[in-house]
């Protein structure tokens, strides 16, 4: 398995206006999409290509603060994963810029994987 690059953070939001005025307004980061019909808005940091993405809980219950990374292939790491008994939240599933999945490393914490094959 090979981890590329650092994807996307992403933070849950409370309260979406609240936080998109803190991100924009107290912290000055510029808005890289805003999708808040489907509970998300992310920011850019700098010049780097990952975001802050915020997801509304209201849309997103479970949300818990995750780093997302991306790699080649989801399907063919998560399949390598699974033979060494990592344990995922689903299955890789379709985003619109390829495939993800989730998992919890053994403190918890959630991770996400993420490529670019459409």
């Amino acid at each position: 398995m090979k981890i590329k690059n650092i994807d996307n953070f992403f933070l849950p939001s409370q309260d979406m206006q609240k936080s998109k005025d803190f991100y924009a307004e107290v912290l000055g980061l510029s808005l890289k999409f805003d999708f808040s019909a489907k509970g998300m808005v992310a920011y850019n940091i700098g010049d780097e290509e990952p975001a802050i993405i915020l997801k509304d809980v209201t849309h997103f219950p479970d949300m818990k603060p995750t780093i997302w990374f991306e790699v080649e292939n989801v399907k063919n790491i998560y399949e390598e994963l699974m033979d060494k008994g990592v344990v995922f939240l689903s299955e890789p599933f379709k985003i619109k810029t390829g495939w993800a999945v989730e998992l919890t490393d053994p403190s918890g914490n959630r991770l996400g994987l993420t490529d670019y094959q459409q």
